[in-house]
């Protein structure tokens, strides 16, 4: 195929897509009149015609970015049009579902989408609307794949039963890994502790990154001081390596940061931690600092790094 050839046809597609998105109101700034965007709507829309779904499920069938989900649904949670039940059959499981008050938020919305369709078709003739439909069929037929850019993890905020696995998941990976002793786990308990005990809900956060209900990942954003948070308890479990959890973790956290206001992020961690390391780098963080310690058992270098932000 001529470059030419390709050029013109990426463009026409385009060409489709910027129109399909302003004939169903995609660009407006709440779909069908309401406060509520494109992708709320149809979050709405799946947890109402779907039963037992979970955040996982719905990141995956949506293709969507795990942090811009999980900001949906905290959006929606908070609003009380959703809520969350463990499930009877699986108690990893967080089933997602819409409350009452959702339901009737959600009914309007349905009945106006509705409305705007048939009015659309009631432009068309019979045959008319045979061929769009068959259109509609053919293009879902040659584009229905699995997601590309779907993740196999979700990230979610702190529920009830999460700090005590997030120190036993540390306890375990880094004794294993690495030969750390029980101080590390004191260490990490007295950090998890402090936070929920000090929890400052606009300009702190707790991340959990979840995958087929099991808990793979943490981190979590603590105030520094004014001008300043500090990235704590980063982990991802070995099992979830090479799917970038490490690194969607730290760009959610530096995200929330620098939407909060903090000019600087500033993070603790150790010389034999490559992997982490590696990823601050790539994300702009400098070393500022270092001393050598034995704090949990092995000799170690202690590192402080920090990113303006």
């Amino acid at each position: 195929m001529e470059a030419s050839s390709l050029d013109q046809r990426v463009q026409r597609v385009r060409q489709f897509n910027r129109f399909i998105t302003r004939e169903i109101g995609a660009l407006q700034e709440g779909l069908v009149h309401s406060s509520f965007s494109l992708t709320e709507v149809r979050v709405m829309y799946e947890l109402a015609h779907r039963k037992d779904l979970t955040a996982a499920e719905l990141t995956k069938e949506l293709g969507l970015d795990p942090g811009y989900l999980s900001r949906i649904l905290s959006k929606l949670e908070q609003l009380g049009l959703i809520g969350k039940d463990r499930s009877e059959k699986d108690g990893r499981r967080m089933i997602l579902q819409l409350t009452e008050q959702g339901e009737k938020a959600y009914a309007p919305l349905n009945r106006r989408s509705n409305e705007e369709v048939e009015g659309m078709l009631a432009d068309l003739g019979e045959t008319e609307q045979a061929r769009l439909l068959k259109a509609m069929q053919t293009i879902e037929e040659l584009l229905a794949k699995d997601y590309k850019y779907a993740q196999p993890f979700i990230l979610r905020s702190l529920e009830p039963g999460d700090i005590g696995m997030i120190i036993h998941m540390h306890g375990r990976f880094y004794s294993r890994e690495y030969g750390w002793d029980e101080r590390f786990e004191a260490s990490v308990s007295q950090i998890a502790a402090q936070f929920l005990q000090n929890f400052n809900p606009n300009k702190e956060r707790c991340w959990i990154a979840e995958m087929g209900g099991e808990i793979i990942g943490s981190i979590m954003v603590v105030q520094d001081n004014e001008e300043a948070a500090r990235i704590r308890l980063l982990l991802v479990d070995p099992k979830a390596r090479g799917m970038g959890l490490g690194t969607k973790l730290v760009e959610e956290a530096l995200s929330f940061a620098k939407r909060t206001g903090y000019r600087e992020m500033i993070l603790w961690t150790n010389h034999v931690l490559t992997e982490a390391r590696s990823i601050y780098r790539k994300l702009g963080f400098e070393r500022i600092a270092e001393e050598k310690h034995n704090s949990f058992g092995p000799e170690l270098i202690g590192e402080t790094w920090r990113k303006p932000l």
